[in-house]
């Protein structure tokens, strides 16, 4: 029973790891923001178009900038379900004789 559990946290452990390599991608204007992150939902980057921030306004800039994240957070989040539920998946299978079905 042990073991199963033990396995259980090392591939939740392998998918975290996993997650960490994924990227996803956030962005609004037609890319005058775009926003990577990786789907453990890290932001790892932040471009903004040069033309865009010699005309966008403070309170514009920000807003977008919110929207672009929320998107890219919202990317991770399905990228992060999908993988977890895969891997429960797989678990639950492997899991069945611990409870004696």
């Amino acid at each position: 029973m042990f073991d199963k559990l033990f396995a259980a946290q090392q591939k939740a452990e392998e998918i975290k790891k996993r997650l960490d390599t994924i990227s996803v991608y956030g962005e609004v204007e037609n890319g005058a923001i775009k926003i990577t992150a990786t789907a453990n939902k890290a932001i790892t980057g932040v471009a903004i178009d040069e033309e865009f921030l010699k005309r966008a306004d403070k309170e514009e800039l920000e807003e977008l900038l919110l929207t672009a994240i929320n998107k890219a957070m919202a990317s991770a989040e399905q990228v992060s379900a999908a993988e977890m539920q895969a891997s429960a998946q797989d678990m639950l299978g492997g899991l069945g004789g611990m409870f004696g079905q």
